[in-house]
Order: structure tokens, then C-alpha cells, then sequence
């Protein structure tokens, strides 16, 4: 299992129609082969933070299987305009339990 975290720095004033669209983005990436799970969790800190966690089966189901395909042109198009700066993501591999 892969952990795609991803911190989303949304426009200041864009929070609520980020989660709005959100909405209707997050079915376009749990239909995805190798997807297992996804969670959007929100900052208490900072207002316009978000942190996406997507776990996949494997890597190549995100760098491969889900970025070159023409269902995350539907997901670009849908959340990337929210995003300033665009979004720093790294995958991770479990270590310990």
C-alpha cells in the first residue's frame, strides 16, 4: 500500500467552494484502478490548508494509472484553479505499524 499525501494551499476566500467541488471530484479518483481509500482533511491553523491522503495499492495506480488518464483532466479541471501555490505531493510506504 502507497500513501499519497498532498498539501493543498487553497485561495484565500475559496475554501468552501474547494470542498464544494471537492465533492464531486472525489468520485472521479475512488473509480480508479488501485484506489483504496481517500480522506480531505482541513487545517486548524492556517484557513486556506487542506491535506488530501489517497491510498493506493501501488504507485505507478497514481503516477501512471490515475495521472495519465483522461479522468484526471475531469479532476484538473475541476479543483486545480483553487490552488496557490500549485500542490506539493510525495507518496509514502508504511514502516512501522
Amino acid at each position: 500500500m502507497i500513501l499519497e499525501v498532498a498539501i493543498l494551499d487553497v485561495k484565500a476566500g475559496q475554501e468552501d467552494h474547494f470542498v464544494d467541488f471537492f465533492k464531486q471530484a472525489q468520485t472521479i479518483i475512488a473509480s480508479m484502478p488501485g484506489y483504496l481509500s481517500h480522506e480531505l482533511q482541513k487545517s486548524i491553523e492556517t484557513a486556506e490548508r487542506f491535506i488530501l491522503l489517497v491510498q493506493w495499492e501501488k504507485l505507478e495506480d497514481h503516477t501512471v494509472g490515475f495521472r495519465q488518464s483522461a479522468e484526471y483532466q475531469d479532476w484538473s479541471n475541476l479543483l486545480h484553479h483553487f490552488y496557490d501555490p500549485f500542490p506539493m505531493v510525495e507518496h509514502y510506504q508504511m514502516v512501522l505499524p
